[in-house]
């Protein structure tokens, strides 16, 4: 044999004595972790599957109301959406509240409607992004159901400068401060939209329609 041979062979030994050490060692904790592994990766497939399926239920029974108000039968979305409020899962219950004050509104119960999106609004538990959304879809439905008071309540905080929701805000106001004839506050509040060049292109659109309607009819000092 030569030497090479032989300390090929007692390398091969040491590295097996030194296996079966750290085997002896730490064996039984390998064995553990492992199982413990298999178990977590089980639990997460399983915990995955009941999400999965609770948010598709939610999601089909969302559409089944959205299909009821789509066919007119808004009593029965109404009623669809309540229940779903109470029992859905992950974003549906909220969707549903914002949902159900729409139908609300389409089917002409505005101070519903009002109710609805101001509960929205003032729920702390609820992202301000949909809260503020919730008061602005509030006042629209007061441009024309309410007081200029009633929609400034809302969303007279959401006109300012820094707001994303600032151009349909000034909308609002514009739109109920027109209608009480307050020409002169109505046109001021078209214009800052109409100078603001990220305002949506519809809305300015709609905008320069009503400042030349309010600028035309002379009503404005």
């Amino acid at each position: 044999m030569s030497d090479d041979s032989f300390i090929r062979e007692v390398n091969e030994e040491i590295r097996q004595d030194q296996a079966k050490a750290i085997w002896d060692r730490y064996g039984a904790m390998a064995i553990a972790l492992a199982v413990l592994v298999i178990l977590a990766t089980a639990g997460y497939v399983a915990y995955d599957y009941w999400d999965s399926s609770r948010a598709n239920a939610s999601g089909d029974r969302f559409s089944q109301a959205l299909l009821l108000a789509n066919e007119g039968k808004n009593d029965e979305a109404v009623a669809a959406l309540k229940v779903l409020e109470d029992d859905g899962y992950g974003a549906y219950p909220l969707l549903a509240r914002m949902r159900a004050a729409t139908v609300l509104a389409d089917k002409g119960d505005f101070a519903g409607a009002v109710a609805g999106f101001d509960a929205v609004a003032a729920d702390t538990s609820i992202p301000v992004a949909i809260r503020d959304m919730a008061k602005l879809r509030a006042a629209f439905v007061l441009v024309d159901n309410g007081s200029y008071q009633d929609v400034a309540t809302r969303v007279e905080a959401l006109a300012v400068d820094t707001n994303p929701l600032r151009h349909s805000a000034r909308e609002a106001l514009a739109l109920s401060a027109w209608k009480e004839g307050k020409a002169s506050d109505s046109l001021k509040l078209f214009e800052q939209i109409t100078a603001d060049e990220a305002a949506p292109r519809n809305i300015r659109e709609r905008a320069t329609m009503m400042s030349e309607l309010i600028r035309g009819s002379g009503a404005a000092s």
